[in-house]
């Protein structure tokens, strides 16, 4: 089976993490009234209701990107501030850092899964042990901000206890018999906090005040239709 090396930095150490597959997993709130929310702004788009939540999505293996900037069509894509899991060789070789559900939202009224598959998915450069976060897992949080008209906003801010509890990741993967191993998984973002915004760059951070550490990643939105 083909794969990809993703390098990232864990414990000051440069590793290079082989992947043969990359899902994301969309609709994974913990709180269903809120996941139904999140389905109802999407309606306002134009999204269809999904058939089942959550809802796994494959994306390309080439979509991951570490580079700082990433490249659209059109004016309505955005990024969302996700978790994301990275499986490597061995059971106990479980890896989490940030990156981003980048999304073509105008394609996404169309075909959900097109609209995953279009644009790239930029994670950070850094990821934590699992089993380094796994006791405070719910105080971890996660943070977004986009930058409109040159100024940043506040995009994204909440505790990751808005979404599934890691173990219900697992069983979810399971039941859809994704094999965890040599796999990175976007497993699920907290709510926005006023709707969907289309800005020229993206920052996420994975904080973690526990341990006084965080995780943090940027990227530039470059719309090659609007190039001179």
């Amino acid at each position: 089976m083909s794969t990809t090396l993703l390098p990232l930095m864990i414990n000051n150490e440069q590793r290079e993490i082989k992947v043969s597959h990359v899902y994301c997993i969309g609709y994974a709130g913990r709180n269903i009234e809120k996941t139904m929310e999140h389905i109802v702004e999407l309606e306002k788009i134009g999204v269809p209701r999904p058939k089942e939540i959550p809802t796994l999505y494959p994306v390309r293996r080439n979509s991951l990107n570490q580079t700082g900037e990433i490249e659209v069509l059109g004016g309505e894509s955005s990024g969302e501030a996700e978790i994301v899991l990275v499986f490597g060789d061995k059971e106990d070789e479980v890896f989490i850092t940030v990156g981003s559900d980048h999304t073509d939202r105008s394609l996404e009224t169309i075909d959900i899964n097109q609209s995953k598959q279009i644009c790239d998915k930029p994670l950070a450069q850094k990821a934590w042990k699992l089993k380094d976060v796994i006791n405070h897992w719910d105080n971890l949080i996660l943070s977004s901000e986009v930058k409109l008209d040159g100024k940043w906003k506040e995009y994204q801010r909440a505790k990751i206890n808005e979404i599934i509890p890691l173990n219900d990741i697992k069983s979810f993967l399971n039941k859809k018999a994704v094999p965890m191993k040599n796999i990175v998984v976007f497993s699920g973002t907290v709510p926005l906090l006023e709707g969907f915004k289309y800005g020229t760059a993206f920052k996420m951070s994975f904080i973690d005040e526990i341990q006084n550490d965080e995780i943090y990643a940027e990227y530039s939105i470059t719309r090659l239709d609007a190039e001179e």
